[in-house]
């Protein structure tokens, strides 16, 4: 009973593995960085609230110390109202909206940078987890060797030193082995950490492409950047603050109404306004201020799109790189060394030189290694330039 517990548990840890999407969906609704930006979005909508309201009224009462029998006794009741020039309130109300459409922005960059990293920690866990497994093959390996050409009874020094040689290799793989084990808990960890919740086995099988995608295909794709659109929105908002400098120049209107009371007299009404004087010059500074931080803006994306292009253009010659590299490794270095392998292994059964046979080993390990790293190393880059595009798959 024990064992079937055991096995369905087994099983069932395998079935509950989450893959890369589940990860990314699950860390989307749960990382904190997310959340207070999501905060700040919805603290930004009372702020369009406020910007649409009208002033608050002031009301004031006042007395004076004269006799109440006397004709200019009175106590005073007054409210006064400022009314707004027309379109100041909607362009408060623009200025609003564009910070709110920065914020959506930005929590949409956060998103990606998220999804980015994520990425890339998931395939260093790949990639860590392919290089465990290929070195505990390699060890294992090596032990059936080391055992069969001890098992001979008559050992040459070469032989002996074949030997020597392979128990060498054997410690340094038991230590990248070691080394590999605590690499992947550190990944884990830190996969963990960037979703929000406890990952300690993810579901991931990755690969090249057939064919590499085109540079044209790929770069289409960097209308949609995030950093660019952030740009746009910051650009967008400095034009509702010009237009907003622009109609300050026009003066409110302060409405006053006063109930007067008097004691031995008739009570009477008094009726006002009054004009804010915009006569300094300040608006019109305001105003030059917000022209010449909006040609701030437009220079900084000018700057942001040359950043973004010339990454994206480095990234693809990387990704370009990793492919050509497993390329020449799989399809010309593998087939080689495969046959030297498959011809020393078929030596050493036969008490053939071990050292050799130790030799080419090693070399088999170190160039499926590079085909490991080479595909880690090309969805890495592609990834980046998923990023670059703005996308959050």
């Amino acid at each position: 009973m024990k064992k079937v517990l055991f096995l369905i548990a087994l099983f069932g840890f395998e079935l509950f593995a989450l893959n890369l999407d589940e990860v990314i969906s699950q860390a989307l609704e749960k990382n904190p960085s997310l959340e207070s930006i999501t905060q700040r979005i919805e603290a930004n909508k009372y702020s369009q609230d406020i910007s649409n309201q009208f002033a608050n009224p002031v009301l004031s009462f006042s007395t004076d110390t004269l006799d109440a029998s006397e004709k200019m006794h009175k106590q005073t009741l007054k409210v006064q109202q400022k009314i707004a020039f027309y379109g100041k309130r909607d362009s408060k109300l623009a200025i609003s909206k564009a910070e709110q459409d920065i914020l959506d922005t930005s929590l949409t960059r956060a998103k990606v940078n998220l999804v980015n990293e994520i990425k890339n920690q998931a395939y260093n866990i790949w990639e860590l987890e392919q290089l465990l497994s290929i070195v505990a093959q390699y060890e294992n390996l090596t032990k059936q060797n080391i055992e069969l050409s001890e098992s001979y009874t008559s050992t040459s020094q070469n032989q002996h030193m074949g030997i020597m040689s392979a128990q060498l290799s054997l410690t340094d793989l038991q230590i990248q082995r070691s080394t590999l084990k605590s690499k992947i808990y550190s990944a884990y960890t830190k996969l963990s950490y960037l979703a929000s919740f406890e990952i300690d086995k993810i579901d991931l099988d990755i690969s090249l492409e057939s064919k590499m995608p085109s540079i044209e295909s790929l770069k289409s794709g960097l209308v949609n950047n995030v950093d660019l659109k952030v740009k746009d929105k910051e650009i967008a908002k400095n034009q509702a603050m010009i237009k907003s400098a622009e109609v300050n120049n026009y003066p409110d209107i302060n409405l006053v109404a006063g109930y007067s009371l008097r004691q031995n007299y008739d009570d009477y009404l008094t009726v006002g306004f009054g004009l804010s004087l915009p006569i300094y010059g300040t608006e019109d500074a305001k105003e030059e201020k917000q022209r010449t931080l909006i040609l701030a803006s437009q220079s900084q994306k000018k700057d942001v799109d040359f950043k973004v292009n010339s990454e994206f253009m480095s990234v693809y010659m990387q990704m370009k790189s990793e492919y050509e590299i497993y390329h020449i490794i799989h399809d010309e270095a593998m087939p080689q060394i495969e046959h030297m392998f498959e011809l020393s292994n078929s030596s050493i059964s036969t008490g053939g030189d071990f050292f050799k046979y130790i030799d080419i080993l090693k070399q088999k390990l170190k160039l499926e290694q590079k085909i490991i790293a080479s595909i880690a190393n090309y969805n890495r880059a592609n990834a980046k330039i998923s990023a670059l595009r703005g996308e959050l798959k």
